[in-house]
């Protein structure tokens, strides 16, 4: 896994784990909804710091709880 299927997975699993739908998410991070999708899909080969800030004071958890993931270990080399 590469780290933007990792951050997708892991803005998919916050939203499960609070019952929240993306568009839901996207009102509590103020964001269009059109920018939480295309960080889930191929539209955004890299979802920007600023983008997951937002996400994370919309979800009240710092940006190290987003990270703090088994998502986030032994990712792909991006460099190659």
């Amino acid at each position: 896994m590469n780290a933007k299927e990792a951050v997708a997975r892991r803005i998919k699993e916050l939203c499960a784990q609070r019952n929240i739908a993306i568009n839901g998410l996207a009102n509590l991070c103020g964001v269009p909804p059109s920018t939480i999708y295309s960080m889930l899909n191929a539209k955004s080969k890299n979802p920007g710091v600023v983008s997951i800030q937002k996400i994370c004071d919309g979800l009240e958890i710092s940006v190290r709880e987003f990270f703090n993931s088994t998502l986030f270990e032994n990712l792909e080399q991006e460099v190659k």
